[in-house]
């Protein structure tokens, strides 16, 4: 595995910010980069098991590592979901399982610092290289709007 880190800086108050990433509003807009029709089903407690679905019901499943509201939250990721069935001991799933997924948020000079660190495969790699950067503007385009 190797770890992936993007930061960005956004003209907005961390609350915001952490809003346009969690509500079922946005997150939606912002994943959108990663799978059309991307969605997520969880109630967002620490502890609580998180389904990252895409368009056709496939995706991961994780559980919310740590949560500190408008600071950092972090995500485990556990297994697959594909053709709505949980599978947790494949062989693509057991290269990547345990692997976690971070976001931290910042106050600095008035504005909001993201990062965004996850672990990948080698073989996931370049897509989230190409994907990242957007779905960080699209963050922060959401977070900046009116």
């Amino acid at each position: 595995m190797e770890k992936l880190e993007y930061t960005i800086t956004i003209d907005a108050p961390r609350e915001k910010v952490w809003d346009i990433l969690w509500n079922d509003t946005t997150y939606p807009v912002w994943t959108g980069v990663f799978s059309e029709n991307s969605r997520v089903e969880t109630d967002w407690q620490e502890g609580s098991k998180v389904l990252f679905l895409g368009g056709e019901n496939e995706g991961l499943i994780s559980s919310i590592a740590a949560k500190v509201p408008n600071e950092y939250m972090s995500f485990k990721h556990l297994g697959a979901i594909k053709n709505g069935v949980e599978d947790y001991n494949s062989e693509y799933t057991k290269q990547w399982a345990g692997s976690t997924e971070n976001y931290s948020l910042k106050t600095v000079d008035g504005k909001t610092v993201l990062q965004v660190d996850l672990d990948v495969t080698e073989q996931d790699k370049d897509y989230f290289q190409k994907t990242w950067p957007s779905a960080m503007e699209k963050i922060k385009e959401l977070a900046e709007k009116g």
